[in-house]
C-alpha cells in the first residue's frame, strides 16, 4: 500500500480504531512490554503508535517517543497522553520509513503490527535498527502468513478487503527476516490463538 493510502486509511478508521483492535491486539501489546523488562531511564521508540494503547503500559521511568504516519491517529494519541497524565511520553508525526533521528538515540526500539502496513517494510526495519544503540532491543509483533492450508485459504479470501483495514495478509514471516535481515532472534504467539507473532532481535 502506497504511503498517502495508508495515511488515509488509518485516519478514516482513528475514531473507531480503539474499540475494534483493542481487545484483540492488546495482549501483544502488553506481552512486548513485558519482555522488553524496562529499566529506569531507558530510551524506547515506538514505532506507528497510533492512537497510543500501549502508552500507559510502560513505567513512568521510562522516556517513551512515539511516532506515526496518520495525523489523526496521533490527535487520539495527544488526548490519551494528556487525559492520562504521561508527562514521560513524546508523541511525533514521522514516516518509519525516514525516523529523524540521530544514530544510536534509543536503548529499545518496538513496532506493533505496522510491518505489514508500511510500503517498505525493509527500510522500517533498517531504520530500527539504525535509531537502535548497538546492543540494544528490537520488538516487532505482527500477523504473518501460515503454512496451515485452511488458514492459508481464508487469508486468501480475506486478503481482497485487508486494503481497506491498512495491511497485507499475504507477509511470510521467512521473507520478511531474510529482506530485513534479521538473524538471532526468539519469537513466540501472541494474542488470540497465537495468530500474531512477537519477534525480539539484539540489535548488531
Amino acid at each position: 500500500m502506497e504511503q498517502t493510502a495508508v495515511i488515509k486509511t488509518y485516519d478514516r478508521m482513528a475514531a473507531a480504531y480503539d474499540l475494534i483492535f483493542s481487545p484483540v491486539f492488546q495482549p501483544g501489546r502488553q506481552r512486548i512490554i513485558d519482555k522488553m523488562d524496562c529499566r529506569p531511564g531507558d530510551r524506547i521508540l515506538e514505532v506507528g503508535v497510533g492512537p497510543g494503547m500501549s502508552l500507559s503500559c510502560y513505567p513512568c521511568s521510562t522516556r517513551i517517543t512515539g511516532i506515526d504516519v496518520s495525523p489523526k491517529m496521533l490527535e487520539r494519541g495527544h488526548r490519551r497522553v494528556k487525559k492520562l497524565g504521561l508527562s514521560h511520553v513524546d508523541l511525533r508525526i514521522m514516516d518509519a520509513q525516514n525516523l529523524e533521528f540521530a544514530d544510536h538515540s534509543f536503548d529499545k526500539v518496538t513496532a506493533m503490527y505496522v510491518a505489514s502496513v508500511v510500503p517498505d517494510p525493509r527500510r522500517m526495519v533498517a531504520e530500527m535498527k539504525r535509531v537502535c544503540r548497538p546492543g540494544g532491543d528490537l520488538f516487532i509483533v505482527n500477523h504473518f502468513s501460515h503454512s496451515h492450508s485452511m488458514i492459508r485459504w481464508f487469508e486468501r479470501v480475506v486478503a481482497v478487503i485487508t486494503p481497506l483495514i491498512g495491511f497485507t495478509s499475504d507477509f511470510p514471516l521467512d521473507r520478511f527476516l531474510a529482506d530485513a535481515e534479521i538473524k538471532h532472534f526468539d519469537i513466540e504467539p501472541v494474542n488470540l490463538f497465537g495468530y500474531w507473532s512477537m519477534i525480539h532481535a539484539r540489535n548488531e
